[in-house]
């Protein structure tokens, strides 16, 4: 289902809307209890590591404990709720990432609109993916890739962690922008889907660059491009999928929101310290390790991007005719 424009563009409109509520809140008083985080993954996995040294740096920084509460579930969509339902007033936050912004448009009835109640606070880490194949795969490079694609339609079996995650959505960007035809098998997570690539089962993957430098070493399996516009520092001599095709960019983020409504004071200075902490080397040091850049913004640059993201995510969608499983 694709959403109306105007609506689309709500979340842009959600952060500099802030500036005009009522400024009941003081930044020097929040928070006034602790702090609670909501990570709509599980405990152990990226998203959740990634969070866990932001949130004991900002206890120290707030004087308040920042705890995790993680509700994974439903494609996330059971920890956004959560937030949504709860009081606007800087003592829940969300951890998300580009899998909200593919669920707008991949869940047209959920009970709450991402758009209109979730709040942009502070963007925290991107990185890309990795265009992947098994070492048999004859291309060694994009166009050689994408010729093969077309001399085989249909031949490729192409892995992802499941429908409407990430990875499948960036396989199919790729289908869209240049015409290729491969076959979707879907994976109950990114583990067996590297397992299988790696024992030839299937021939491509979408992944995390995290772990890829040693599989890729020992000749387990071959790195043809990353998906975001420049090269990657974890892989430098890896090129970009947009060299060979214009315009081409996936990336995967992450960042924070809270309640819509939330007041600007709150938004103002949960930004600032999201900021200060991803100038901290300490952080930046555990994030690196996670294969993650620090990624810093403002909350209407953030609701821009989310913008942008859910009306990219509802092109896809609608072309490739993806239906939650």
């Amino acid at each position: 289902m694709r959403l109306p424009r105007r609506n689309v563009l709500q979340m842009a409109a959600g952060a500099a809307a802030l500036s005009v509520l009522p400024r009941s809140a003081s930044p020097q008083t929040y928070p006034t209890r602790p702090v609670r985080w909501v990570v709509p993954f599980a405990a152990g996995g990226p998203n959740d590591s990634s969070a866990r040294p932001l949130a004991q740096w900002l206890s120290e920084r707030l004087g308040q404990p920042v705890v995790i509460d993680n509700r994974p579930g439903a494609a996330t969509n059971i920890g956004t709720e959560a937030v949504v339902r709860a009081p606007a007033d800087g003592h829940t936050l969300l951890l998300f990432g580009p899998g909200s912004a593919i669920n707008a448009a991949l869940h047209p009835k959920l009970n709450f609109n991402f758009v209109r109640d979730i709040a942009p606070v502070a963007t925290i880490t991107r990185q890309p993916q990795v265009l992947v194949v098994s070492p048999s795969f004859p291309a060694k490079t994009v166009p050689e890739f994408i010729a093969y694609a077309k001399a085989n339609p249909g031949k490729i079996n192409w892995a992802s962690p499941g429908v409407g995650t990430l990875p499948h959505a960036a396989g199919e960007l790729l289908k869209m922008m240049t015409g290729i035809n491969m076959m979707h098998v879907p994976y109950r997570g990114s583990a067996p889907a590297m397992t299988d690539l790696i024992t030839g089962q299937v021939q491509v993957v979408f992944t995390s660059p995290v772990g890829l430098v040693e599989n890729m070493r020992a000749g387990k399996l071959r790195a043809l491009a990353v998906t975001t516009a420049t090269r990657s520092e974890a892989l430098p001599d890896v090129p970009s999928v947009g060299d060979f095709v214009p315009g081409f960019e996936v990336t995967s983020w992450s960042g924070v929101g809270a309640p819509m409504n939330t007041p600007i004071e709150i938004v103002d200075k949960l930004n600032k310290e999201f900021n200060a902490a991803l100038a901290d080397p300490g952080i930046t040091a555990r994030l690196s390790d996670l294969g993650a850049t620090p990624f810093v913004n403002s909350p209407a640059d953030f609701g821009k991007l989310i913008a942008d993201e859910i009306e990219k995510w509802n092109k896809v969608v609608k072309f490739a005719g993806i239906k939650p499983e």
